[in-house]
């Protein structure tokens, strides 16, 4: 089967940034080609037109059309033709978009379009407790109801978009994915002793502004606990703050800040040292859809505390794999964190049913052949 994903990220020099749902398509991209499928990624938002190969998987960038008040329809325009003409050609039979910010709105194709949530804008504001722009939202819907098949990273992100949108739509459970060959204990790397590890954006829905209040905890039940984090630093959109690392600092107790390293934005490839030595994970956030931070850390057998919200038990099962805590608790997360720092048997125990699970559920073989026999039945039936 010949399948294209539509996407403004993906993880290559040469697309620029990419988050977890660039991640997600290079992992299921890299699943289906292993299931004899084609493969292409469109990437808009890009400097320029281009194309080239990525192990295997075709990539083509699509440059925005620059228009002042035109921009969004004239490059939905220009992705439209993008995709017809692959259909034409017989170089793609399905194409997957993306739920956010509704690109796919206005493009009509000739061939099935799956949508994939993994959060939309107007899902993320209402966790957040933010106002949505409206036209975030009247596209997004639009996208929605347009789509000939809808599937979801997780079941609370698809309830929750139902409730956010008012609509009734079914949607397929299909999760996140991520390579286990990539993400394997090194046993040659020793873990740091009372060692606390969060990687992703520093950002207030990831729980970032609650992180210091728990440590704060944790240092009076373990002086010798440190924090180490790593990831962007990112500009906190309710106070206006260019630096929700700068708003952090000034929570930390004096005692805590001690034993706080931030390490900014590292290489892809470098966090799985990090994660090795890491005690413990940790992941307090109140937003996600289905968070793959949480999955690689769990394929590298390592204990985690991470937030109760929502999505977590789709992920983690409290007190078997893991441990689920409200970031706003902050004592009792700090004492979970401590019963795993203190306690390296249960670390251990979690860490193995934590990789078992990834293997069961989240490895990209599994996710390949769940997303390819969903796009086989949506193209017989359309």
């Amino acid at each position: 089967m010949k399948i294209a994903f539509l996407t403004p990220e993906y993880p290559h020099h040469k697309t620029g940034n990419s988050g977890g749902i660039g991640t997600s398509i290079k992992n299921l991209a890299q699943g289906l080609l292993q299931e004899g499928c084609v493969v292409k990624v469109l990437v808009y938002g890009q400097k320029e037109d281009s194309m080239f190969e990525d192990e295997g998987v075709l990539v083509q960038q699509i440059k925005n059309v620059k228009v002042k008040g035109l921009s969004w329809f004239l490059t939905q325009k220009k992705i439209e033709k993008v995709i017809n003409q692959l259909v034409q050609s017989k170089q793609i039979d399905i194409v997957e978009v993306p739920d956010w910010t509704g690109i796919s709105s206005f493009i009509k194709v000739n061939c099935p379009v799956v949508m994939r949530l993994n959060g939309s804008d107007t899902y993320f504001c209402h966790l957040d407790g933010r106002k949505v722009k409206w036209r975030n939202k009247f596209h997004e819907k639009k996208a929605i109801q347009n789509a000939d098949g809808l599937l979801s990273v997780s079941q609370f992100t698809a309830d929750k978009t139902n409730e956010v949108f008012d609509l009734t739509k079914e949607f397929e459970i299909i999760p996140n994915s991520i390579d286990l060959a990539s993400f394997e204990r090194d046993l040659t790397i020793d873990e740091v002793p009372n060692t606390v590890f969060y990687f992703g954006s520093l950002i207030r829905k990831k729980g970032l502004l609650e992180l210091p209040h728990i440590f704060n905890e944790l240092v009076k039940l373990n002086p010798a606990a440190q924090l180490v984090l790593v990831g962007k630093d990112v500009s906190d959109i309710m106070s206006g703050s260019p630096s929700t690392w700068e708003m952090m600092q000034k929570q930390f107790s004096e005692e805590a800040i001690k034993q706080v390293k931030y390490l900014g934005s590292v290489a892809y490839a470098e966090i799985q040292k990090y994660i090795n030595q890491a005690s413990v994970c940790v992941f307090p956030s109140f937003a996600e859809a289905l968070p793959v931070s949480w999955i690689e850390a769990m394929a590298m057998q390592k204990a985690i505390v991470a937030s109760d919200v929502g999505w977590a038990k789709e992920v983690i099962d409290d007190g078997v794999n893991g441990f689920l805590v409200n970031p706003k608790n902050h004592e009792e997360y700090a004492s979970k964190m401590n019963i795993l720092l203190t306690n390296p048997k249960l670390r251990e125990e979690f860490g193995m049913a934590a990789r078992e699970k990834v293997i069961q559920k989240f490895s990209i073989s599994v996710v390949a052949k769940q997303s390819l026999a969903y796009y086989k039945y949506l193209k017989l039936k359309n």
